[in-house]
């Protein structure tokens, strides 16, 4: 019998131990298969939080269903009927720009007439398919690719709040092959984004024509997605569904060090685990100092991955003391507009069952690459800021009669210039440790849809590895 060893049990470290476990059972594997979870509970930054009648996430509130590697594993783990999808509101988002909330445009005569970006702006981008594609051989930072191709206004208003929307990133330092490869893939393939746009919606109505099923030319589409009862319920479905797995909560992993009659020895605050394979799915930060004593050099390049922090604020509301009009997915914030928050989601009107009847929730971001002394400011000033902001940009000058606050000191890593360098030196170093395996969303992608893809990329290179030491 082999003996695998998971670090981590947010949703990586949950995914790669279901269909680690899974798999080994069709093919006729015999392994061991321990989960080790530093915090008491499992799950990670999922967590659905319900207070008062309002459901708070207290980190991602869904996923993208146009991949089906995520509707696949909830459909193994009989998931299936607790989805919840989000309603056409989804599609109305809004950039908060002079003073006013703009609807981020769905096409041609809509950005036309859009006062989000000045007319000199819009001339500007109009040029995009002149511009000569990238022929550098460097790492281009979004900021360096948004002023090339599209001009500054477009970086500041368009490309800066996805970005701190996406990963709370710092657009200057961020690169552009490791957050968006698509999209430099796109320019190098047809020479830019609007003829890119233009040739994948020729090649979608022919392939319509024929009568294929094809995602939007756009970009990856999809609806948004979670459950009723909150993200969590899938991590929560995921542990009751892990029988005969060896499940670990309230423990941290010191170190991972060479064993004596096995590869590998992990050693915890209760103890040491033998193991022939381990797969870490713990944060970069944290796996940097348990692979310490194995390898100081894959310590050092898994150490240069920063995190920004966030600060995640829920208010609630009667819904009779907005005047707004809340149809719609909530707003961004360009950094020039000095406001104290990246933005605000408008929760209860994305998902049902969010906020008791009559009330609405909003859920506000602070702080990200950008801002990170946020992190260290008060409670009441939090509550402060973020209501100075919804007063002058929603116009609400109620108090709010639910507040929930959650803080996250390292959120989200952060895809920074060299970036994919660092991977590669990553598997150079793991290549000489056979069975040392890392997965999660510091790597090839933050959202819950590339960690669920990690984990079958993960479970596939442990297979292969240990079918080639039973052989």
């Amino acid at each position: 019998m082999k003996r695998a060893v998971i670090i981590g049990g947010g949703i990586s470290g949950l995914a790669t131990a279901w269909l680690l476990k899974s798999r080994a059972e069709r093919e006729g594997i015999d392994l061991a298969l321990t989960l080790v979870e530093k915090e008491p509970l499992f799950g990670g930054k999922i967590k659905s939080i319900k207070t008062d009648g309002y459901l708070c996430e207290w980190g991602p509130n869904g996923f993208l269903d146009s991949k089906p590697q995520t509707l696949d594993l909830c459909r193994e783990l009989g998931a299936s009927d607790q989805l919840l999808r989000s309603n056409d509101n989804a599609r109305k988002r809004f950039i908060y720009s002079g003073g006013i909330l703009n609807r981020l445009p769905e096409n041609g005569p809509s950005f036309l007439k859009s006062h989000l970006i000045s007319w000199p702006g819009k001339l500007r981008l109009a040029m995009e398919p002149f511009i000569p594609k990238y022929s550098g051989t460097e790492d281009e930072t979004l900021a360096a690719f948004g002023r090339r191709r599209l001009g500054d206004e477009a970086l500041a208003k368009l490309i800066a709040p996805m970005v701190s929307g996406i990963f709370a990133g710092n657009p200057e330092t961020m690169s552009l092959n490791s957050c968006f490869p698509r999209i430099a893939e796109l320019e190098r393939e047809y020479g830019g984004l609007i003829r890119a746009m233009l040739a994948l919606a020729k090649k979608k109505k022919r392939e319509q024509a024929a009568g294929k099923v094809v995602s939007s030319a756009a970009g990856p589409g999809g609806v948004l997605t979670s459950f009723r009862e909150g993200s969590q319920t899938l991590t929560e479905i995921m542990i009751r569904r892990l029988e005969g797995v060896e499940l670990i909560s309230g423990t941290q992993v010191l170190e991972v060090r060479k064993g004596k009659s096995v590869p590998y020895r992990v050693v915890t605050e209760q103890g040491e685990l033998d193991a022939d394979l381990v797969i870490s799915a713990a944060p970069a930060h944290a796996t940097a100092g348990m692979l310490a004593p194995l390898s100081p050099e894959i310590s050092t390049l898994l150490g240069r991955i920063p995190y920004s922090s966030m600060t995640v604020i829920c208010f609630g509301y009667e819904r009779e003391r907005i005047a707004l009009n809340l149809d719609g997915f909530g707003y961004l914030i360009p950094k020039e507009e000095g406001r104290n928050t990246l933005g605000t989601l408008w929760d209860s009107s994305i998902f049902e069952n969010r906020a008791p009847a009559g009330k609405v929730l909003l859920r506000s971001m602070m702080g990200g690459a950008c801002f990170p002394e946020y992190i260290k400011l008060t409670d009441e000033e939090v509550v402060k800021r973020v209501r100075v902001d919804l007063k002058s940009i929603m116009g609400i000058e109620a108090a709010p009669s639910f507040v929930q606050l959650y803080r996250h000191e390292q959120a989200i890593p952060q895809y920074t210039v060299g970036h994919a360098k660092r991977l590669a030196a990553l598997a150079e170093g793991c290549a000489t440790f056979p069975g040392l395996i890392l997965t999660g969303n510091s790597y090839r992608g933050i959202g819950l849809n590339d960690c669920v893809a990690a984990a079958h990329r993960a479970v596939d290179e442990a297979l292969t590895h240990l079918k080639g030491t039973t052989a």
